[in-house]
């Protein structure tokens, strides 16, 4: 065989890995995975965390997140991308926490939120802790290209936490909330008038006994809402509580199944009513992987029973704090911190998924994982 035959077979072997590879991140492969890939591979910033993500107005997304030297520092501000034509734009500092006649505060934990008939809203915080933090929001209505009308929160409002708000029939706005100041406490911010006024809920537990924060919402039929939260302890499990009314009134906390390490979490509710939740199936300590060294989904059809459907990452470093939605054409969109360089972007077919169940909170052999990604 000559020389040239040689580099024509290479070549051929080397487009067939390319397809292949492509096939498994498009998911035309046998995959549920419709794409993987870094919102930003040259990061702005040192260290960067607690992504969210948001489909606009006119179909397009926009991802935040909040980077800086690092977490708590004094430049640390909110940072927002958005994705259009089949790419995310340049990362720009949207929010910082310069202050007049006083020393910069740190950024903290961004929330996109699309409401229904209003402008985009990006609720974060500002403070030099979460203990001492406040809560702010902006708007944007030009599908998040510029911002407008920053203010803080009324009554010192914190608006949600850290996952997305759920909008009700009737227009009211539901935050997940919490604050930590006085223990892990949760509550529920709600506003009639898309952030002009807000009335608070809770808290729903003390703090002390039972320590959770940064709730998610999900919904049920007949008005039924279900809160999941991340839990205080190093062997701790996800909290939940769930109401009757539309998040008027909620149970007393109590611990799911699903093992939490002190990890942030969210969920959403998909159209066929499942549940789908994307959070850290792990404790904080014992042999790997621990704490968020493994970032995991599960799906339920009734917010109890839960399924294991794909491990996102696992490996010893952190992946954390994710953010999830279901957008128009029925894709879920996750976004997550990927070891604080980066935000790893993940499109997933929901109807793809293969489920298998959890016995007694252990995670099962053989499901799906998503391929290890670097930059």
């Amino acid at each position: 065989m000559g020389l040239q035959q040689i580099r024509g077979r290479l070549e051929f072997v080397g487009q067939f890995v390319s397809i292949f590879a492509w096939l498994c991140t498009t998911g035309f492969g046998g995959t549920a995975v419709q794409l993987s890939e870094f919102v930003f591979d040259d990061a702005p910033s040192e260290s960067c965390h607690a992504a969210t993500i948001a489909q606009l107005a006119d179909g397009s997304l926009a991802a935040a997140w909040f980077a800086g030297r690092e977490e708590g520092s004094s430049d640390v501000g909110i940072w927002l991308s958005r994705k259009a034509d089949d790419r995310w734009s340049d990362p720009v500092e949207v929010a910082n926490g310069m202050q007049p006649q006083a020393k910069p505060y740190p950024c903290w934990n961004p929330v996109l939120f699309q409401t229904e008939s209003e402008p985009l809203m990006l609720f974060f915080k500002v403070g030099p802790s979460p203990q001492s933090w406040w809560g702010e929001v902006m708007f944007s209505t030009d599908n998040g290209k510029t911002w407008q009308q920053r203010r803080p929160l009324p009554n010192k409002g914190i608006g949600p936490v850290k996952n997305k708000p759920v909008q009700l029939a009737d227009g009211t706005i539901l935050c997940p909330s919490s604050t930590e100041h006085d223990g892990w406490r949760v509550h529920i911010e709600r506003t009639t008038d898309h952030g002009e006024t807000w009335v608070r809920s809770g808290p729903l537990n003390d703090g002390h006994k039972i320590g959770a924060i940064q709730p998610t919402l999900l919904s049920h039929e007949g008005g039924r809402v279900q809160m999941l939260c991340r839990d205080f302890e190093v062997q701790g499990n996800v909290w939940q509580s769930w109401s009757d009314d539309n998040g008027m009134t909620w149970t007393p906390l109590s611990a799911t199944s699903l093992p939490n390490p002190n990890a942030g979490l969210d969920g959403v509710t998909l159209r066929d009513k499942r549940q789908l939740l994307v959070y850290n199936h792990t404790h904080r300590r014992g042999s790997f992987p621990k704490s968020r060294e493994m970032l995991n989904v599960a799906i339920s059809q009734d917010g109890k029973d839960w399924q294991a459907a794909m491990v996102l990452e696992r490996a010893p470093d952190e992946f954390s704090y994710p953010a999830v939605i279901q957008t128009r054409d029925g894709l879920v969109h996750i976004i997550y911190t990927w070891r604080r360089r980066t935000m790893r972007h993940v499109v997933l077919q929901p109807d793809e998924l293969s489920l298998s169940e959890i016995k007694n909170g252990h995670w099962p052999d053989g499901v799906e994982q998503l391929p290890a990604a670097g930059i």
